[in-house]
C-alpha cells in the first residue's frame, strides 16, 4: 500500500486536478447557515436527492462525521466558460468535475478501501434520484454535497491554500476526500 501522500501526488499528476491541498478536518469551517441555504431550496434539490439534505442527517451529524476523519485532500477543477452567463457551460463543467471526483474516489478505494468524498452541489449521476422512495441505485457513484454538509467552501479553499475563484469566464468546483492517517 502506498503512503497517502504518494497517491495524492499520483492523482494530481495523472488526472485533471487544477489545484489541491491537504488539511486537518479541524481546519474545515462548518456553518449552519450554509445548510439553511439548502433548506431554502434555492437549487431545487433539497429533499430530492440522496446527495443533499436532509437525506444524510442533521447539520451537527454531518459536521461531527467529517471531523471523525483526520485529514482532507481538497482538490479543484477549473473550467472555461463562454461568458459569466454560460449556465449550460457551468452545468457541463459540474458533470465533468463530478466524473473527476468519481475517478479520484475509485483510485483511492483501490489503494485504501472505502473513503468519504464530498463535492460541489447535487450528485447528478441519475436523471431522476430515487430519494426518498427507494435506496440509491448507485451508492458507489453518489457524491454528497459539501454545502449540504454545511461546509463554507470559500474558507475551505483558504484553509487548503487553493483559489476559490480563478478569473473571469471560469467556474471552479471543489471536492474533498476525507481520510484517516
Amino acid at each position: 500500500m502506498k503512503p497517502k501522500e504518494k497517491l495524492i501526488e499520483e492523482l494530481t499528476k495523472t488526472l485533471p486536478v487544477y489545484q489541491w491541498g491537504c488539511i486537518s478536518t479541524e481546519e474545515i469551517t462548518f456553518h449552519p447557515e450554509v445548510r439553511e441555504i439548502c433548506q431554502r431550496n434555492s437549487c431545487g434539490q433539497y429533499g430530492k436527492s440522496w446527495s443533499c439534505p436532509p437525506a444524510f442527517g442533521t447539520y451537527e451529524e454531518c459536521r461531527d462525521f467529517c471531523r471523525s476523519f483526520d485529514r482532507a485532500f481538497v482538490f479543484t477543477g477549473k473550467y472555461e466558460l463562454e461568458d459569466s452567463y454560460d449556465f449550460e457551460g457551468m452545468i457541463q463543467a459540474q458533470k465533468t468535475f463530478l466524473e473527476l471526483c468519481r475517478q479520484i474516489r475509485a483510485r483511492w478505494q483501490e489503494e485504501y478501501g472505502a473513503c468519504t468524498l464530498l463535492g460541489n452541489g447535487s450528485c447528478g449521476y441519475c436523471a431522476r434520484c430515487t430519494y426518498p422512495d427507494a435506496p440509491c441505485r448507485f451508492p458507489e457513484k453518489m457524491i454528497p454535497s459539501l454545502e449540504g454538509y454545511g461546509v463554507l467552501v470559500n474558507l475551505l479553499a483558504q484553509a487548503a491554500s487553493v483559489r476559490y475563484a480563478n478569473g473571469p469566464d471560469t467556474v471552479t468546483y471543489f471536492g474533498a476526500v476525507l481520510y484517516r492517517d
